[in-house]
């Protein structure tokens, strides 16, 4: 379920706001500029489906974020369980501890979840809105909002990623991360809308 959760950044046990609304969690990021889209699912992708074919499903979509972006690199990052590699849950908690540190980038951040969820838990002001995106979701976090990613304990997603240099996600990375403070990923699915 697509879920925005805005909480004080001094107090995560309090919750200021918490909707599963689009049109709600729209207006709520509006103002920090911070878009939030909805795209039609439905496109016949395999299981397997390589990045090319993730890509061409979406391509009228990409075309117009890239031209209202500028951005020159297109990715596509998938996390699903293996369980024939034995090293799959180190993988899977080196990849989700890589990006639970509250950081910020020089460029935008934009991802679509092709399948799947991760949480964007944006820092702006005093609060912090946990932005829990599903597939057919995309969110456009301004370049400079420092901001953290939970893909939760058991990742599995595809998401399209939007760079505006080749060199792609560099991070900058903040000394006092409140990330640890707030609710995880897999937290928030399992609270009740009120």
């Amino acid at each position: 379920m697509t879920l925005l959760q805005i909480m004080p950044d001094d107090d995560a046990r309090t919750v200021l706001e918490r909707t599963d609304r689009p049109d709600e969690i729209r207006e709520a990021l509006s103002p920090l500029n911070v878009q939030f889209e909805q795209w039609e699912l439905g496109r016949q992708l395999a299981p397997d489906a390589s990045s090319d074919h993730v890509l061409a499903a979406y391509r009228p979509e990409v075309d117009r974020i890239c031209a209202q972006g500028g951005f020159r690199l297109v990715d596509v990052v998938r996390m699903k369980p293996d369980e024939t590699d034995p090293q799959w849950p180190d993988k899977a908690h080196a990849a989700r501890t890589k990006f639970l540190s509250e950081h910020s980038h020089d460029e935008d951040e934009v991802r679509f979840f092709v399948e799947g969820s991760g949480c964007f838990y944006l820092h702006v002001g005093a609060k912090v809105y946990a932005v829990v995106c599903e597939a057919g979701d995309l969110l456009w976090v301004p370049q400079g909002t420092s901001h953290w990613f939970d893909m939760g304990g058991q990742p599995e997603f595809t998401a399209i990623r939007f760079f505006e240099e080749e060199d792609g996600w560099i991070g900058n990375f903040l000394p006092d991360s409140i990330a640890s403070g707030f609710p995880s990923l897999d937290q928030l699915r399992t609270a009740r809308l009120p």
